[in-house]
Formats: structure tokens, C-alpha cells, sequence
């Protein structure tokens, strides 16, 4: 039986290598997962929701490893295929099941508000139904944060072992000589390889630097106040990008600006691949500093708030100048810490957000916040939208074409970030942003058939596809209410979110004719 499920020996030689397909093992991971909020819910003696989760926990175990062993002998006859419905099946099916200990240990749902919760956890969205944190008890926060944990996870995974190989998750626009071995087709040995053995070696290689940048910000957050559980899900939700709260969100929490400090930092990873990838770790910090990515974020950090800080000078010098400096050095922090969350598509507000918009004079800036959401962070990241190496694609083609205006006969120079960018790049960057644009105006209309207004539309478009679940209740004045939605708008709000996570390349992969023929 064990060589039906593990192989004894790859060609990287690793001795033992599952051969379980990527959903049930998705799946098995999640299900040994609910004993963690079990055994939450007993330390605080709380024996109902312990018992659910540990009753789930056991019984969907059971069966996630009746099922591997029973599909653990099945090859498809087109890996390519069975890559992209393997993923596409880790956030549309996996939730079904996940959502029946939280549906039970809320108990005044429906399932479908439960389904729409954890497809929006393992999305790494964030967006909730219950806007009142009191509402849910603390082991279904934790449930919460820990189901989007291991999606951001899932994706860090994927990203390498899965989208690089088949040129799709932004890795279309570059083809450095680095990622060669991660991008090249899957020919000869690849062939041979499976991708549960990929998806197993990158999680062996990136899990444990996943788990230990995780465990260093709880214990930063820890120390700067908050309990062990808050600091836990912050932690989690900013590896993840999800921005799921327990308390309401950072600003609430105990930390205060210090734990915001160190979120901020720790943000950082979801703006480049390079921060954690293991080449940098070779003596090339070089790649950080010529990082389009960082440079591209960094500018938006700087800009945005220096802008809005700009804004507030110029009307003093005609009303008053009497404004305490103090005050506008919060605001300051404020909008930068708020820009980077947003632009990582995380969500979390600075509490010197308020004062920046009042500093600023936007009392609701939510057309801001939104374009930096459909921004997004890097390629290969937790970070959702359209991310920063496409916009760096078109910008570099649109300077190139500029530059040829002016001088027509112009050769231009190979330089290192001219080779960094696939000469179709620029091609495939447009392409995706029509795609994008297309997939707002489509969920818009879907969403405003449903019932819902034209602003509320559109806010929930843009949270959904940018897998930004806190725009809904910031990106316009009195917020959107997922909970007074009717249930054709909340399956299309699901859809949004599996359709932003898996993004439209993948999307009309799987819709191709041609990807379906033997």
C-alpha cells in the first residue's frame, strides 16, 4: 500500500515523496488543522466548540485518507490539466467542508454563510459576515485565521511548484535566468515528476520559512502586549494577506504602533518573492535592491502619503497654521502603513489612518484604496490583484515606445532588467489587465442584477478579484454588509474570490477546448 501512495525514490533522489492528488492533500492538512482550535477552545474551557473540531476534525481526516488511498494509483493523462483543476478544486471544494464545524459551532447560520466565510478565509480575502467580532467565539477566530494561513501557504507552494512551470501567476511576464529550472515547460524528467512531488519538495523547502516568519511576528506582537491568541491570528493574517482580526483589526489591538511597526516590516514579503526565496540567502542581496517589485511598492509608499500630507499644506496656508506637528507625523504614519496593507492587498488599517484622513481632508478615500488593491503585491506571493511585475512590464514597454517616438532608429541597450522581462511580456501584462477589467465590468453587472447599488457593486468587485476582504467596510461611507445580502449575491461574491485568487489566465485555461482533448 505504501507504494501505491508515496514513490521510494525521485529523480532529485528523495526517498519518500507522496503521491496523493493536491486536493485531498489539501484537504488532509486542513482537517489535522481543526484540532488546533480544539485544543484552543479546551485551554479556555470552552468543551462545546472543542468537541465539534475535534469530531470534524477526526471524521474528515478519515475520510481525506480514504480517498487519497483510494486515488493515489490515478495519473492523468495531462499533468498540465490536472494542476490547474487541482487548484482550482483546493478553493472550491475544500470549503464545502470546512465550513460544517463553523456552520455547527455558530449554530444560528445557514451553510451557505459558512461556505461563503471559509471560501473568503482560504482566499486569503478576509471578508466576513459577522462585522461584530463578540459574535463568533474566539476558537472560530482562530479556525479563521489558521484556514487562510494555510491558503496563503498553499499558494506560496503552488506558485513555484505549479503556475512557474506552466507560465501562468505573473510569471508569463518574466523569465529570468534564476527561475529558469521553475519556468522552463515540463519535458523529459519533468514529465516523470508529478506534481504532488513538486508541490511536496517547494513546501519542505518554503514551509518551514513560512512557519518561522509567522512564529517571529506573533512573538514581536506578543511582546509588544497582545495576548497569545491575538498575536497568533495578526501573525497569520499577515503572512496570509488576509487581514483577519479577532479584536477588530490592528488598530484595536493592545500592540499599538509597535505592532504596527512590525507588521509593517513583515509585509514586506508579500511584495516580492525575493524577500524569502533561497536565492538571496546565497550572498545575492544585490536582486533586492534591483528589485522592480520593491522599488515599485516603495515609490507608493512614499508617494500616496507624502501627497496626502502635501494636501493638508496647501489649504493651511490659506485657512490656519496652527496645526500640531505631532499630529501630522501620525498621519503620516498612518498613510503609509495603510498604503502598504492595501497595496499587499492584506487590508489592515493604521490607527493613525483617521488622523491621515482627517490631515488630508478625505473623509472616505475609498477609490484610493481600491486602486492600490487592484494594484496588488508581488508575483509568486500571498498578495492578490494584478501585481506589480505587470504594471512594471507595461510601464517599461510604454517608455520603450515613448523613447522610439523620439528617436526612431534607436537600438536599445541589453541591460539586467531588460533580460528580467520576457519580450512577450508587456503582451501578456496587457493582456491579463483587459481580462481584468472585463472580469470587473462582468462581476459588476452580475452584482447590480442581484439587487445590489452601483457603489456597493463595485466595491464588491474590486474586494473580491483583489482578494481585499476589508474593502467592504472602508472603500465607502457606512461600509458593505455581506450579512444583508441576498444568496445570489453572495455566490457571485464567492465566485469573485475564487476567480481573483486563481486569476482569469488560469481561468481560460481551463475553459479552452484544446485543454480538454486527450
Amino acid at each position: 500500500m505504501s507504494r501505491q501512495i508515496y514513490s521510494r525514490k525521485g529523480a532529485s533522489g528523495d526517498k519518500w515523496q507522496p503521491r496523493i492528488p493536491l486536493v485531498v492533500l489539501m484537504g488532509i492538512m486542513c482537517a489535522a488543522a481543526m484540532y488546533i482550535p480544539a485544543l484552543h477552545a479546551l485551554a479556555f474551557d470552552d468543551h462545546r466548540p472543542a468537541r465539534i473540531f475535534f469530531y470534524y476534525g477526526t471524521f474528515l481526516l478519515f475520510i481525506a485518507g480514504a480517498v487519497g488511498v483510494a486515488t493515489a494509483n490515478h495519473r492523468s493523462a495531462k499533468p498540465a490539466r490536472a494542476q490547474l483543476l487541482s487548484i482550482a478544486g483546493v478553493f472550491t471544494v475544500l470549503p464545502l467542508f470546512l465550513a460544517l464545524p463553523f456552520r455547527e459551532v455558530v449554530g444560528n447560520t445557514t451553510y451557505l454563510n459558512a461556505v461563503l466565510e471559509m471560501v473568503s478565509a482560504l482566499t486569503t480575502t478576509g471578508a466576513t459576515l459577522f462585522d461584530d467580532p463578540d459574535r463568533l467565539p474566539l476558537s472560530l477566530h482562530v479556525w479563521r485565521g489558521l484556514v487562510a494561513w494555510l491558503g496563503g501557504l498553499f499558494m506560496w507552494v503552488a506558485a513555484v511548484a505549479i503556475l512557474a512551470p506552466l507560465r501562468l501567476g505573473g510569471f508569463e511576464v518574466s523569465t529570468p535566468r534564476r527561475q529558469q529550472a521553475e519556468t522552463r515547460p515540463t519535458t523529459g524528467l519533468d514529465q516523470v515528476i508529478s506534481p504532488e512531488v513538486r508541490m511536496w519538495r517547494a513546501a519542505r523547502t518554503m514551509g518551514p520559512i513560512y512557519l518561522f516568519l509567522t512564529l517571529n511576528l506573533a512573538l514581536i506582537l506578543m511582546l509588544a502586549g497582545d495576548d497569545p491568541t491575538t498575536a497568533a491570528i495578526h501573525a497569520m493574517s499577515t503572512l496570509s494577506t488576509s487581514g483577519i482580526s479577532a479584536v477588530g483589526g490592528l488598530q484595536d489591538a493592545v500592540s499599538g504602533r509597535v505592532g504596527e511597526v512590525a507588521v509593517f516590516f513583515f509585509l514586506i514579503f508579500a511584495v516580492s518573492r525575493q524577500t524569502f526565496a533561497a536565492e538571496w540567502r546565497k550572498g545575492h542581496l544585490g536582486l533586492l535592491r534591483d528589485d522592480r517589485e520593491l522599488r515599485i511598492a516603495a515609490f507608493f509608499v512614499a508617494a500616496v502619503p507624502l501627497a496626502l500630507f502635501a494636501r493638508h499644506w496647501t489649504g493651511a496656508l490659506e485657512v490656519r497654521l496652527e496645526d500640531d506637528m505631532w499630529q501630522g507625523l501620525e498621519a503620516l504614519w498612518g498613510a503609509m502603513f495603510t498604503v502598504l496593507s492595501f497595496l499587499t492587498t492584506t487590508g489592515f488599517e493604521s490607527s493613525g489612518w483617521t488622523a491621515a484622513q482627517y490631515w488630508s481632508g478625505l473623509s472616505t478615500p475609498g477609490l484610493l484604496l481600491m486602486g492600490l488593491s487592484v494594484l496588488g503585491g508581488g508575483v509568486a506571493t500571498t498578495a492578490g490583484g494584478v501585481k506589480l511585475l505587470r504594471v512594471y512590464a507595461l510601464y517599461r514597454h510604454g517608455r520603450q515606445e515613448m523613447a522610439l517616438l523620439v528617436e526612431p532608429h534607436a537600438v536599445a541597450g541589453v541591460k539586467s532588467e531588460s533580460r528580467r522581462v520576457h519580450p512577450e511580456g508587456a503582451q501578456a501584462a496587457w493582456i491579463f489587465f483587459m481580462l481584468f477589467a472585463m472580469s470587473i465590468a462582468g462581476l459588476s453587472a452580475l452584482f447590480a442584477f442581484s439587487g445590489v447599488s452601483f457603489e456597493a457593486a463595485m466595491v464588491m468587485t474590486v474586494a473580491g478579484l483583489s482578494t481585499t476582504g476589508p474593502l467592504l467596510s472602508v472603500a465607502m461611507e457606512g461600509g458593505v454588509q455581506l450579512s444583508d445580502q441576498n444568496t445570489a449575491t453572495k455566490i457571485i461574491f464567492a465566485g469573485a474570490m475564487v476567480l481573483g485568487r486563481l486569476e482569469t489566465l488560469a481561468i481560460i485555461a481551463l475553459l479552452n477546448p484544446e485543454f480538454w482533448r486527450r
